[in-house]
């Protein structure tokens, strides 16, 4: 009876802790400051690129707590933030292809660290982009950073 009430409870911390692990992700609008702390005052420690993609952690009033790629944590001002969401093909070459599958046309190529537009999620392990070209197609998700 404890080990089914036990194993029960621990479902539920489960499903709880890892709907709670969905990631958000935000992209930069133009080349702007990354911050160690929410302030203008505070270090500047690195210049993020148009289009980077970042891990959005916390919001504070006009600031996002962020980590990029490698892990690392920055503050951004939110109003350096785009409207558009961006991720970043972090493998040598990507290929996008013309529908979500391994086995479908190759419609082009992408070196790292390319950005492309995040159109959406097909929820099978490939996202829909944009080329700044404009081409679009699908990307394996493991293939991209801030997906």
């Amino acid at each position: 009876m404890k080990f089914a009430l036990l194993s029960a409870a621990l479902c539920v911390l489960l499903s709880i802790f890892s709907s709670a692990q969905a990631f958000e992700f935000v992209s930069v609008a133009e080349p702007s400051i990354l911050y160690d702390a929410p302030s203008l005052k505070a270090s500047k420690l690195f210049v993020a690129t148009r289009y980077l993609p970042l891990e959005k952690i916390v919001s504070l009033d006009n600031w996002i707590k962020v980590r990029e790629s490698s892990g690392k944590l920055f503050w951004i001002e939110k109003r350096s933030l785009s409207s558009k969401r961006f991720v970043m093909v972090k493998v040598p070459v990507a290929s996008v292809r013309e529908n979500p599958d391994a086995g479908a046309a190759v419609i082009f190529q992408v070196p790292q660290p390319v950005a492309l537009e995040w159109l959406s999620n097909t929820g099978s392990g490939w996202l829909k982009v944009r080329h700044i070209d404009g081409a679009t197609g699908y990307i394996k998700f493991a293939e991209v950073w801030g997906g």
